[in-house]
């Protein structure tokens, strides 16, 4: 099969989405089908795999979005040829690649990887949240109802297009994870290069840090915990526009010297990072399915965040992770605190990390993705031999 995946935004940029979608085309041309990103944006960039089809777009900000609207001379050629394409975002790349699959008879998938309305919260907050939402709620509904197949990554984000956006036939695929490159990885770091001891205590985060991942709130909440337990560190894998402003809140905190910020790790890197951790945090409540989330339970970290869509169909309170009911503070430092006392709840809860990182193996999830396609190819060449 000729599958195209379509994408507002794609590597450099790093993000669940774009790893996502990375992992899922390396993964099918493994099987020998032929697969094309179409994105947008950083058209300098050298790409270290095949068929990633740019068009020209303006930057909007540091979100890594460009503002585009058209695909190029090469991507008009290239898309008449596919035989299914999966669409990862609705407002630009989806709207366009709908124009254009349409015109040639290519059935379209859609996966909603974001929460967008919470989005819009940290990024266009300038308009006021009655037409935001509106807006959006509108562009959801009509666009997952223009396409051939919806999916959710996690049964409450089913729910939520259902309630939120008026659209009730989603289907629900988790994300998949490689999760031998984390329970196993290639490389691992020491502890000692990055100032932690043996007896210490390791949290870490990976990720974007940005305002939608509530990252400042995480800093003050290791700050409030790191206050009370002297072995609490923080390891900080990642960059974006709150990497200031979380490093402000622990120097003011006074302790700046038990976190260290790694800046952009290559994602191929991550697992030999997050070997030298005891649990994951985080304090975002926009997540879908984070594969974050799910990679750092297949390298045996407890989850310690906050009890949201995508990571409550994840991660099971007290069992694979803590859980925190709602965004207050002091609510993960208490988690936090009560992991770094407490050795058997540590050996505990990564137990049932692995175990329940079992469930999101990579090739079971991207097979099922595989069999949609499949069956909307075979769905397309019957309807267009029937009379």
């Amino acid at each position: 099969m000729r599958i195209g995946m379509f994408a507002d935004m794609y590597l450099p940029h790093i993000s669940g989405v774009t790893n996502h979608i990375a992992l899922y085309k390396r993964h099918f041309e493994d099987l020998g089908h032929e697969v094309y990103v179409f994105t947008f944006g950083d058209l300098d960039y050298a790409d270290a795999e095949p068929n990633v089809v740019r068009s020209g777009g303006l930057p909007w900000g540091k979100t890594g979005w460009r503002a585009a609207l058209a695909f190029s001379p090469e991507a008009r050629r290239l898309i008449p040829m596919l035989d299914v394409a999966h669409v990862h975002h609705p407002f630009q790349s989806g709207p366009l690649a709908l124009a254009a699959c349409r015109r040639h008879g290519i059935p379209i998938v859609f996966t909603n990887h974001t929460r967008y309305e919470l989005y819009s919260d940290s990024y266009a907050s300038f308009v006021p949240r009655p037409l935001r939402y509106w807006f959006i709620r509108q562009v959801l509904h009509r666009f997952c109802s223009a396409v051939d197949l919806v999916i959710a990554p996690a049964a409450s984000i089913a729910q939520w297009l259902d309630e939120f956006a008026g659209f009730k036939d989603a289907v629900v695929v988790p994300n998949g994870i490689d999760i031998e490159r984390f329970a196993n990885p290639a490389e691992r770091r020491a502890r000692a290069e990055f100032g932690f001891g043996d007896d210490d205590v390791v949290l870490v985060y990976a990720g974007r840090l940005g305002p939608e991942k509530n990252t400042e709130w995480l800093a003050r909440e290791f700050a409030a915990a790191a206050a009370q337990e002297p072995r609490l560190r923080l390891l900080v894998v990642g960059d974006g526009p709150s990497a200031a402003g979380a490093r402000a809140v622990l120097a003011a905190a006074g302790v700046a010297e038990r976190a260290h910020f790694t800046g952009l790790v290559d994602y191929q890197r991550v697992p030999g990072f997050e070997a030298v951790a005891d649990a994951f945090v985080t304090g975002s409540v926009t997540e879908v399915h984070p594969l974050v989330v799910l990679e750092a339970m297949a390298a045996g970290l407890p989850v310690i965040a906050v009890s949201s869509p995508g990571i409550a169909d994840t991660v099971r309170d007290g069992e694979s992770g803590l859980l925190a009911p709602t965004v207050t503070d002091g609510a993960l430092a208490e988690r936090m605190l009560a992991l770094a006392r407490d050795p058997e709840l540590r050996r505990r809860l990564r137990a049932g990390a692995l175990a329940a990182a079992e469930a999101y193996s990579f090739a079971h999830t991207a097979d099922a993705v595989l069999a949609h396609y499949e069956r909307l190819v075979c769905e397309s060449a019957r309807a267009s031999v029937q009379p």
